[in-house]
């Protein structure tokens, strides 16, 4: 049974930093490509960062490009989002998803398992 378990939102002041971490298990993790999604109140489900797992290639949206990081440790089954320079709208719930499929993913759809989410709330 696969399980993505997502860690380390919290609230944190504009200008400030988070790192996001999301423990998986049940599956291959070197053979998933694994994203990270955001849901803000009212808004639908976005795409933030994924790493592909093959070619090791990363993909982001432009709201986060230049502030955030993905990085993933296929010895740990880890995948994790340095966030840095956050502001207002980076608020919401984080979501770790994983998927067999090969490339820089960045559909939900594509994604065949994902977590319960971690909440971020930045303050001004």
């Amino acid at each position: 049974q696969v399980q993505l378990v997502e860690s380390g939102g919290g609230l944190v002041q504009a200008g400030g930093s988070l790192r996001l971490s999301c423990a998986a298990s049940g599956l291959t993790f070197s053979r998933y490509t694994m994203g990270w999604f955001r849901q803000a109140p009212g808004k639908e489900h976005e795409f933030v960062a994924v790493f592909s797992w093959s070619g090791s290639s990363t993909r982001y949206a432009d709201s986060v490009k230049g502030r955030f990081t993905i990085s993933r440790d296929n010895a740990k089954n880890t995948v994790d989002l340095q966030m840095n320079s956050l502001k207002q709208e980076d608020t919401a719930v984080y979501f770790c998803e994983a998927s067999p499929r090969q490339g820089l993913l960045a559909l939900r759809e594509s994604y065949n398992y994902w977590g319960q989410g971690t909440q971020v709330t930045v303050s001004s």
